[in-house]
């Protein structure tokens, strides 16, 4: 590849984020349509890296048409908020993937977000990217181990230095001089190994809620002093998709949105695509109108549960958790947490093991939690959630249950 070439993908790697205009007027999109179809253009001009599976050539592979193709361009337009004249582009912002490199570092972690990643019952388009996209490094899934393992790394660093998008996998633990984590030959550690690769990275998006805030790991007493990605990562745009674990269909937005504009999404205080994290679970929960009658299960396999009521009183943390699971779900679409009749744990937020992982009502626990009620966007919330006091969303859940009883005593 000539340097020349090397030179234009770096433009376009490192292209600075736009000032984003909050009214979202018509100039806007207009303004960003034109920016985007130029990206694709100049994405389209290169050649794909490593010798990439055609992306069309796939989809067919898999028995799906045209049809299923452009199904998938259109909900994942509105999953990263976008007018429905972008669809054409986000199509063709996913035939261009295989131009974006992409190293995977696993670090304190479980490597759930990685089966995330790959488990799926049939071809879908989003397992199709996965496979297409120029997965530069993964230690897990990639077949050389060893120093044969290294070797790969180092030479993926030089080759994109500056232009591949870092993907975190894992905690850091910074406890006995970070010596709770190795890697390699030289035994480097986690904190080292991160901040070494990190400043040769376009952008760094932390997976899972490890990554993000220190997750599991972190949890009290957090033996090996773990801590998340933006504790350490400075000078770099950083993207974080918590969970435990986070949706594939969030990965796959967040690079598909890098292709499509050269930009990091639009984030919110913690750093988290608004795209994805924008609204709550609450929001858009299968159970909401229960919550707002007062019809509560007071425990599980009650009359309550039986009838899918609300899971608030045992514990649900649907209402301070921002998320869009209850929007995209999991395993192929098919269901979610609260969709079985377990109520939400917030993993998708802060301290969520220390937090919000028990089955009793915010109200009732002897914690912090947010502010405001069960309105607030999350932007008001914003890093409230980690300090404020959470008796507006208690006191709207008494005063429903108190309104479904009286609506029960009129009708009777």
């Amino acid at each position: 590849m000539s340097d020349k070439r090397f030179e234009s993908v770096k433009k376009l790697f490192t292209s600075q984020s736009a000032k984003v205009d909050t009214n979202r007027g018509e100039a806007y999109y207009e303004a960003l349509y034109a920016q985007c179809q130029e990206r694709l253009d100049a994405l389209r001009a290169l050649e794909p890296l490593n010798n990439r599976l055609d992306f069309k050539e796939s989809i067919f592979a898999e028995g799906l048409d045209r049809r299923d193709f452009l199904k998938w361009a259109s909900a994942t337009t509105a999953m990263l908020m976008l007018p429905a004249s972008f669809t054409p582009l986000v199509a063709e912002a996913a035939e261009l993937m295989n131009r974006v490199p992409v190293v995977w570092l696993e670090l304190q972690d479980c490597a759930g977000n990685s089966e995330a990643l790959i488990r799926s019952d049939g071809p879908k388009i989003d397992e199709i990217i996965l496979d297409i996209i120029s997965l530069e490094f993964h230690e897990t899934l990639m077949a050389p181990s060893g120093h044969n393992a290294e070797k790969q790394l180092e030479e993926a660093i030089e080759h994109f230095k500056g232009k591949f998008l870092l993907f975190v996998e894992g905690a850091i633990p910074l406890g006995l001089d970070g010596q709770y984590g190795t890697i390699g030959a030289q035994a480097e550690t986690f904190k080292d190994h991160l901040l070494r690769i990190s400043k040769d990275a376009a952008a760094v998006v932390a997976v899972g809620s490890c990554a993000t805030y220190g997750g599991i790991p972190a949890a009290a007493p957090n033996p090996t002093d773990a801590v998340g990605v933006m504790d350490l990562v400075q000078g770099k745009p950083i993207i974080n998709i918590p969970a435990c674990p986070a949706n594939p269909s969030n990965m796959v937005g967040v690079v598909l949105h890098f292709v499509l504009t050269g930009q990091v999404p639009e984030l919110d205080s913690l750093l988290r695509p608004k795209f994805a994290f924008g609204y709550r679970i609450h929001d858009n929960c299968e159970r909401r109108a229960h919550f707002d009658a007062g019809e509560f299960v007071e425990e599980f396999g009650d009359e309550g549960a039986k009838n899918n009521f609300c899971l608030y009183k045992v514990g649900c943390k649907g209402p301070m958790t921002f998320n869009n699971c209850s929007i995209i779900r999991y395993n192929e679409g098919v269901n979610w947490p609260i969709g079985v009749g377990r109520g939400c744990i917030g993993c998708s937020e802060p301290d969520f093991w220390d937090k919000y992982a028990y089955e009793r009502p915010m109200a009732n626990a002897n914690i912090k939690a947010p502010t405001g009620g069960v309105e607030k966007t999350v932007d008001e919330f914003g890093l409230g959630l980690l300090t404020a006091a959470g008796i507006g969303i208690g006191i709207h859940a008494a005063a429903s249950a108190v309104a479904g009883k009286k609506s029960e005593g009129d009708e009777s």
